[in-house]
């Protein structure tokens, strides 16, 4: 489904509409931001050396650090009277992350995020259950936007309550659920204990983020509610979310690039990588008034898909995150992210999509894994033999997946803790302490 022909532009025409929204963002945060002002100087540029797109490669990033040292609003590029509407982070490691909307920035919102409801099939006929948090999160304020501009009905549950979740779901004939991955399956593992059969309630599809998640994670859940799980990319430093979203097609994260302008760069360098490089994902806003950002580094992993899509929309897409340069644990000197370790664990017939992974420092002073797996009831319940087959099994598993020894120990059903609200806490590295 189109949302919008903006979304289907031929290609030429979106970049120069994208050239002039960065040459007069360019202009607003050097006269009217000093923070922004003074590092575009000391890159050695002026707004009137942007000629081209590709002339964005020349502007200053900017990191998480510096919205901290900023805070709370010394990004902001508009008078305070024009401010109708704040979110920020949660700010559990320091200082939140401000963003601030004015009415265009909200429209802006309500735009990506219609699009990116209705890419996942979403109409004024359904009924969205919105599990995201509200309150100065991004999440539920942003579906709530998209619902209510493509006409559909929503339910502003929020986090938690599961068991009240389940009962709005089954009664009110819930059609779309918008929440976590993590927080999906465990809404599903709730209904079995409840005796609700998911697979026979109206609800058919789902747009699910703010964590990363595998192919394998999708495929369970698609399977446990007979729905179709689409993924959905946002940040609060950019507006929430709404970036980028999947089509049916289920095929790379489209892009709503005629607001955001995607690069991929080498994390290490800095410098620009092209279409199909796997690297570090950094955003412009280009529209933005409240709190515009100039090539946000998000430190998220993925890659730039220039090739057409199927469903009709040119927008360029990315694909879905391998994980983030900031949560990749380096094991005796080998990167591993622990989307890899999920990847790897789903596929494995008798575990649950549930794990933990534990960092130390041994007597030997090497680094250690320890993988906690729960394992399904059935198995739990069986001859210690299957257990240690399968313990054995994931271990071999891993070992050629990460080119490093992981040791595995088996958990029963339901030992690792669920999230009941927000991002579900996969690592425990207790290198640090």
């Amino acid at each position: 489904m189109i949302f919008n022909t903006d979304e289907c532009m031929d290609r030429q025409a979106r970049m120069k509409i994208q050239l002039a929204a960065l040459k007069n963002l360019t202009e607003t945060v050097y006269s009217k931001v000093p923070y922004y002002r003074e590092k575009i100087k000391a890159a050695g540029i002026a707004p009137r050396d942007i000629h081209s797109i590709t002339d964005i490669e020349k502007l200053p990033f900017t990191t998480k650090d510096d919205l901290r040292e900023n805070y709370p609003h010394g990004l902001r590029a508009c008078p305070q009277d024009r401010i109708v509407e704040v979110h920020m982070s949660t700010g559990t490691t320091g200082k939140p992350v401000v963003n601030e909307y004015t009415e265009k920035d909200l429209n802006i919102w309500r735009q990506s995020m219609a699009r990116t409801l209705a890419g996942a099939g979403c109409t004024c006929d359904d009924i969205v259950q919105n599990c995201y948090g509200y309150g100065l999160f991004t999440g539920g304020a942003g579906v709530h936007y998209g619902s209510l501009a493509i006409g559909a009905e929503v339910l502003p549950m929020s986090s938690g309550l599961t068991e009240r979740q389940l009962m709005i779901m089954r009664d009110f004939g819930s059609t779309m659920l918008t929440c976590t991955p993590s927080y999906a399956l465990y809404l599903a593992e709730e209904a079995v204990e409840a005796g609700i059969d998911l697979r026979a309630l109206p609800i058919n599809k789902g747009c699910f983020g703010a964590e990363a998640w595998s192919e394998s994670m999708r495929e369970e859940i698609e399977d446990r509610y007979n729905m179709k799980a689409y993924d959905i990319y946002g940040l609060t430093e950019i507006i929430g979310p709404g970036v980028a979203f999947e089509c049916e097609a289920q095929n790379g994260l489209h892009v709503n690039e005629d607001f955001f302008y995607p690069e991929i760069i080498d994390p290490q360098t800095g410098k620009a990588l092209k279409a199909g490089e796997k690297g570090e994902l950094v955003f412009t806003t280009l529209t933005r008034e409240g709190t515009p950002m100039l090539r946000y580094r998000t430190r998220d992993i993925t890659y730039i898909m220039e090739e057409p899509c199927t469903c009709g929309r040119t927008t360029r897409r990315i694909h879905r995150l391998f994980g983030r340069t900031d949560d990749m644990l380096i094991i005796r000197g080998v990167n591993v992210f622990p989307s890899q370790i999920e990847q790897a664990l789903i596929e494995i017939e008798g575990t649950e999509p549930q794990y933990l992974i534990i960092v130390s420092r041994g007597e030997s002073h090497l680094d250690e894994i320890e993988l906690q797996v729960e394992v399904k009831k059935e198995l739990f319940s069986d001859e210690t033999r299957g257990l240690e087959n399968l313990r054995t099994r994931i271990e071999t598993v891993m070992r050629s997946k990460l080119q490093i020894s992981v040791k595995v120990k088996l958990v029963e059903p339901k030992t690792i803790t669920r999230p009941q609200a927000g991002k579900v806490q996969r690592v425990i590295d207790n290198r640090k302490i």
